[in-house]
């Protein structure tokens, strides 16, 4: 009887052990704490950028592309509260008009150059809401506001969305590239309308690594 609660209690022991590790592997995969650190740090900074230039000091729109595109990368963040109001799965470009560039999956390429399919980064300003041919049927255009991302507008760069983005992360795997937009799925390309349509400033949008 003493053996058999003995081995009972290691049992549980174990099931504990292995549960705690499974609730620390999930957290860590999930929220790493220096790309936390940086998109807080990348909030305070863009709301002091808001504030000076004009922009809605109430929320922006955040793009890591040091994070895996299989892995929730934009965020509207709540620059008041200092907290994220929404996450989601941002695609990058292509580069496929670059040589020996195409499909830059793991390792993102940037251009700021005309007909390359590469994503720019740098600070954006969140234009007019237009038509699009692509997801939901709206997209918005983008002006870029830093020497990395000027030709943006001009390389009909937009925020856009397309039915085949998942909806939820997809690590390891990847999700689809773009021709150089920040692309999302239809559901958070709504979830972003919410935000931007009622806007009577315009809205700062980021993409760095």
């Amino acid at each position: 009887m003493i053996y058999t609660l003995f081995k009972t209690k290691k049992r549980m022991k174990t099931r504990l052990l292995n549960f705690t590790l499974l609730i620390l592997l999930t957290v860590s995969f999930t929220c790493s704490p220096s790309t936390t650190d940086t998109l807080k740090v990348k909030a305070k900074q863009a709301a002091t950028f808001c504030k000076t230039k004009g922009f809605n000091t109430d929320f922006c729109v955040l793009i890591d592309m040091s994070i895996h595109s299989g892995k929730n990368r934009l965020f509207i963040y709540d620059l008041k509260n200092d907290s994220i109001i929404s996450k989601a799965l941002c695609a990058h470009g292509s580069c496929s008009n670059l040589p020996g560039k195409d499909e830059t999956d793991t390792k993102p390429t940037f251009s700021n150059t005309h007909e390359t399919l590469c994503s720019s980064l740098g600070k954006y300003k969140i234009g007019k809401r237009g038509y699009s041919n692509w997801g939901v049927h709206f997209n918005y255009k983008l002006h870029g506001l830093e020497a990395t991302n000027s030709n943006a507008y001009a390389r009909t760069i937009v925020l856009h969305s397309w039915e085949e983005m998942p909806n939820k992360e997809v690590y390891p795997q990847n999700c689809p590239n773009s021709w150089g937009c920040p692309m999302v799925s239809d559901q958070q390309m709504r979830t972003l309308d919410k935000h931007l349509k009622p806007s009577k400033k315009p809205v700062l949008l980021w993409i760095y690594k």
